[in-house]
């Protein structure tokens, strides 16, 4: 196959975009944001393409997220390369939601962060027996972006909550259950799902892509979160995160101490920015107004060590011992999220 870290191609009646970075899990750079918004562009104009399928290269997954090697070289060296990335990402993730044919995303593998933001957009998404989905960012000093607060924020009843601050990764049941999939099927059926697909007549339209999907869809099975709903509603409902930590200690279950040992590894800050995003996600009226208040947050994290501390011991020495700053969530400040969104740049005008 070609070099391009993205190849457009077309089979049949399908549009195909296929990341390909395999060696780096398909992680996403500028330039593969560029090349996803251009083929989307290509396809949207051609009366022959009905709808659009997105596909990682490689055994290991769709996209394992934004290149934060890249984002850590430019945040330590100020240029403006890590802020035009997000920028321009975040305008692709509400074009995927807008794209205006079917928008098929094979959720196969790793699929984490920017992964999560190019695919469950999309109006019809898909997960497998080897999905391992995650918003991880707040080990790293960041936090759920690509519109991950627009996702979570809708989610049954404190799992989004849940899944954002603890970074949990899960397989195809929960992803479904958390809202960020609509299908389950076994890897091997993807082939012969890309062959329906492409042989849809021209003009056919989601009615015609949902019968392709389930005449292969399957039940899905393993299912985890669901099991410790109650848990994680009773926990994740309060407004702090100091509350959280006082609620499952309250608990004292396995499941309470898992989840606490995980929180305590976590960023400080990034889980405080987090829980802010979270809650204002629900009072949003649109995907839009989610992008545009992660994207004022972004200074946020360029301006602060944790990011690069957090990328630091992830990627970089590898040691999995960040040392964030400040240390603790007594600490740690709640960002004023209002007042930062309205003194930030937007990227949409409604």
């Amino acid at each position: 196959m070609s070099e391009e870290p993205v190849i457009i191609s077309r089979e049949g009646s399908l549009g195909r975009l296929h990341l390909n970075r395999p060696k780096a899990i398909n992680s996403l750079t500028l330039e593969m944001v560029r090349l996803i918004d251009k083929g989307l562009t290509e396809f949207e104009g051609d009366d022959s393409i009905a709808s659009v399928l997105i596909t990682g290269e490689g055994e290991r997954g769709l996209c394992a997220g934004g290149d934060i090697i890249a984002l850590y070289e430019s945040g330590k060296a100020k240029t403006p390369d890590a802020e035009r990335f997000w920028a321009e990402e975040y305008v692709l993730n509400a074009r995927i939601a807008a794209y205006p044919k079917p928008y098929v995303a094979f959720m196969d593998g790793i699929t984490m962060g920017g992964g999560v933001g190019v695919s469950a957009h999309g109006s019809h998404r898909i997960v497998t027996d080897r999905t391992r989905l995650a918003m991880p960012e707040t080990g790293i000093g960041f936090f759920p972006d690509v519109g991950g607060t627009w996702i979570l924020g809708r989610a049954a009843g404190e799992v989004g909550t849940y899944i954002g601050l603890t970074g949990a990764s899960f397989g195809a049941a929960d992803a479904i259950y958390a809202g960020f999939a609509d299908y389950y099927m076994p890897a091997g059926k993807l082939g012969d799902l890309a062959a329906a697909l492409a042989g849809l007549p021209a003009d056919a339209g989601g009615s015609e892509v949902d019968a392709a999907i389930k005449g292969l869809a399957e039940g899905a099975p393993g299912a985890t979160i669901a099991e410790n709903r109650a848990a994680i509603d009773a926990a994740f409902a309060a407004d702090t995160v100091e509350e959280i930590i006082a609620a499952l200690e309250a608990q004292g279950t396995e499941f309470a101490q898992k989840t606490l040992k995980t929180l305590g590894q976590k960023s400080p800050t990034s889980l405080k920015i987090t829980l802010g995003l979270l809650r204002a996600a629900r009072g949003s009226k649109d995907l839009k107004e989610c992008l545009d208040r992660e994207f004022a947050a972004t200074g946020l994290i360029l301006e602060g060590p944790d990011f690069y501390e957090g990328v630091r011991a992830a990627v970089i020495d590898k040691d999995r011992n960040p040392t964030w700053v400040p240390a603790t969530l007594a600490e740690a400040k709640a960002p004023d999220l209002g007042a930062l969104a309205a003194a930030h740049d937007t990227l949409f005008n409604s």
